[in-house]
């Protein structure tokens, strides 16, 4: 060993083991800080699946892939970062030898190869993502950024370290080269070879190179050992996990559908026996959430890929679910040593810590434990109140994350406290969760005129009771049976089903509100009370039947999605399909047969609890591509053509229309109408019709359509309805329209 390889040899080891002690540092608070969360058992269940869920999404990159190009790049940096780390490993061999190598595979032609293009392609991939943040860098001209909010220096420290390790990885092979003592053959690494041909005969070159190449790798571990909160760098390693206990690791898509009921240490909370001094009522602090949340706060890439689809965001409201997420990182880690300490309010408020635990306790984490969760600036609040009520509950956020953080989730814990203890959430909404209670729907329409829009239709529609079998529930749903516009798609559909010869019955005034508004607004409490009585009439309604004969047909996603995926949490397992789900197997089987095409276009409207939250995309483009082809042809068509087009953000992407969430019944005061920019999209398409499968996207693009004065050119419509008037074209106007009553 040489002076060179001395003096290399020491300062490796120096800087190390300084490394390795602050990122040891770094783990060990962040465990300590996930820990403080609350228990969450149903995180542990299911192992194997959670396993294969993980390695599709991280080895596969299943969800990074949607954006092509950037996951492309970030598959081979990832490889490279995984596989090259080999490199870093030889590099300490290489510091106290100019010879030396990895035992076993050093030597090995294929171990070149394999190494050689992961990291020519690494650099070409890492260049790729340094141009696409620069392209989207906040401050440039025009356009809002993905990155706005996001910690800039940190992403481009991190793609500058991955870009000089990899570019230090061929210099040391050079150098080997240079100097002769270079194992793999010229076919299997070309580029070290080339870079070899430029380089000096020099030994201390070598050594010199993989100093550096350390020095680069350990400067990068102090850097984020310094700063637990840096989710850019951290992510590579807390993503694995994060993703391992995701809430529903066997779904497809981002596994949305059912919200997580209320928990109190780890288990559902029983309203019949809850006591709000002894159980938890939603979110008031952040170590309220439970120790999956704040991994979900430690886990955050800063991408911006959720902030790039978030309606409320891109129409100029405060929320944006990657800043709501940092802040509740930055403040979790900020209360920590208040919390480690020992210190924290009771559920009752009063502190748990006496003077002596806090004595030694930093002012400034003293100070943030004092922040209220919810609060405006002037408050000093973490999350501005604007922002918790901004959500749509859409699921843009869930389904876009690459690590699987569970915005909504989270967001909805805080509106419950916020609802239920606090008795604070927009005024409007009062109103809403008044009707609920006292009258079964959200308009606060008598119960007995339930049953109206059945008059006039020329055949009868059964209720529960008086036939004695039935294979279908027809669930209504309260916009169904109360909504003006509701009204036209609860007819289509029943004289389509009718037309089918499907046997189906209705609860009529049995039927009350599923509870999706009271439940997405964070009123459990009513939501439960709905529910529960929904489920005792269910079930009776069903009594005697195994599940797969319990069928519902829903008209509303929210419902669709509240009986199907949330009921089961209370008792009622039943088989529920979306009405456009029958719709297009009746078509398919041959029970409806289109005859007349539709003219002037169509172009479908995604909504969020149907297709995000439920996967449910084909059947509905199935309906509508049949009912613009009529008798042959495919139904597509180009726009302004008489065919089905789709708007530029469709299936997966699709915008919300801006209801969910309980926003149907609170005015939106912030920024652009989420609905206006919807229905802008769908206007560019030059489609004269916007189908859509929902009651509450049927009201708010008809609002949108009429605000922008296109009411004559362009119809907001149902499915069903489209389908009606292929069907039964010298019908329709009798069977769409509900006689007042």
């Amino acid at each position: 060993m040489g002076s060179v390889q001395i003096v290399t040899t020491i300062l490796a080891a120096a800087i190390t083991a300084v490394a390795v002690w602050l990122a040891a540092r770094a783990v060990m608070k962040m465990v300590a800080v996930i820990r403080l969360g609350q228990p969450d058992p149903s995180r542990f269940t299911d192992k194997g699946t959670r396993t294969t869920t993980m390695l599709a999404e991280t080895a596969g990159h299943t969800r990074m892939l949607r954006w092509s190009v950037v996951g492309a790049a970030h598959w081979f940096v990832m490889v490279g970062f995984v596989v090259l780390s080999l490199l870093v490993l030889e590099a300490y061999f290489e510091v106290v030898s100019p010879t030396g190598g990895l035992p076993l595979v050093g030597g090995w032609a294929l171990y070149g190869l394999v190494t050689e293009w992961i990291g020519i392609l690494g650099i070409i991939a890492i260049l790729v993502l340094i141009a696409i943040r620069f392209r989207n860098r906040p401050t440039r001209p025009g356009g809002k950024s993905r990155f706005t909010g996001s910690t800039m220096w940190q992403g481009y420290f991190v793609e500058a370290v991955v870009l000089a390790v990899l570019i230090m990885g061929f210099v040391i092979r050079g150098f080997k080269v240079a100097t002769d003592h270079f194992e793999y053959p010229t076919w299997a690494t070309p580029l070290s070879h080339a870079v070899g041909s430029i380089l000096p005969d020099a030994e201390a070159g070598v050594s010199i190179a993989a100093l550096i190449k350390i020095m680069i790798s350990m400067t990068w571990l102090i850097v984020i050992g310094l700063n637990v909160t840096m989710g850019v760098a951290w992510h590579r390693f807390l993503a694995f996990p994060n993703i391992f206990f995701k809430r529903n690791p066997g779904a497809a898509g981002s596994g949305l559908g059912a919200l997580r009921p209320m928990m109190s240490q780890g288990k559902p909370l029983d309203f019949e026996e809850a006591d709000p001094e002894k159980d938890q009522f939603g979110v008031a602090q952040v170590e309220q959430f439970t120790w999956k949340g704040l991994l979900d706060f430690s886990t955050c890439t800063e991408c911006g890929r959720c902030q790039s689809q978030c309606p409320a965001w891109n129409t100029g409201k405060p929320l944006s679910p990657k800043l709501l997420v940092l802040s509740l990182r930055d403040h979790a880690y900020a209360k920590a040593p208040y919390l480690l300490a020992g210190g924290g309010k009771d559920l009752t408020g009063e502190e748990k810590a006496t003077a002596a635990q806090l004595a030694h306790v930093d002012v400034l984490a003293l100070a943030e434990a004092e922040k209220p969760l919810i609060g405006t600036a002037e408050e000093g609040g973490i999350i501005d109140p604007d922002v918790l009520w901004s959500c749509t509950t859409c699921g843009a956020c869930v389904e876009q994350c690459p690590v699987d953080i569970e915005h909504v989730d989270h967001i909805v814990d805080m509106r419950r406290y916020q609802v239920l203890i606090e008795s604070n959430f927009p005024s409007e909404a009062g109103v809403m969760l008044r009707n609920l209670e006292n009258k079964g729907n959200p308009w606060g329409a008598p119960q007995n005129t339930r049953e109206d829009w059945t008059k006039g239709l020329d055949f009868e529609v059964p209720r529960v009771g008086e036939v004695e079998d039935f294979e279908y529930l027809f669930w209504v749903g309260c916009a169904g049976a109360f909504e003006d516009r509701a009204k036209k798609t609860t007819r289509a559909v029943a004289t389509l089903l009718n037309e089918a010869g499907v046997s189906f019955a209705i609860l009529g005034e049995g039927e009350t509100c599923s509870g999706d508004p009271a439940r997405r607004i964070g009123n459990e409490f009513v939501f439960q009370m709905l529910a529960q009585q929904n489920v005792e009439t269910l079930n009776e309604a069903f009594e005697g039947r195994e599940k797969s004969r319990k069928k519902i047909v829903a008209t509303c996603p929210h419902c669709f999605n509240t009986l199907g995926n949330e009921y089961g949490q209370l008792g009622g397992e039943f088989e529920v399909v979306h009405h456009t789900q029958l719709l297009a197997h009746l078509v398919s089987t041959g029970k409806l047969t289109p005859v007349q095409p539709v003219d002037g276009g169509v172009t479908y409207h995604d909504p969020c609890y149907l297709g995000r939250h439920n996967r449910v995309f084909a059947a509905p483009r199935e309906v509508l591509g049949s009912a613009v082809a009529g008798e042959g042809g495919d139904g597509r068509g180009g726009a302004g053509d008489s065919g089905l087009v789709e708007m530029p953000r469709n299936s997966e992407r699709s915008f919300c229309c801006g209801a969910g969430g309980a926003r149907m019944w609170m005015e939106e005061k912030i920024g652009k109408r989420i609905n206006v920019d919807r229905v802008e999209e769908a206007m560019s398409t030059g489609a004269r019709t916007v189908a859509v499968g929902c009651p509450f996207c049927s009201t708010m693009l008809n609002d949108g359509v009429n605000g922008k004065g296109a009411g004559e050119q362009v119809e907001v419509v149902d499915v069903a309805s489209v389908l009606l008037r292929s069907v039964r074209p010298d019908q329709t106007r009798t069977s769409e329209e509900p006689v007042a009553g």
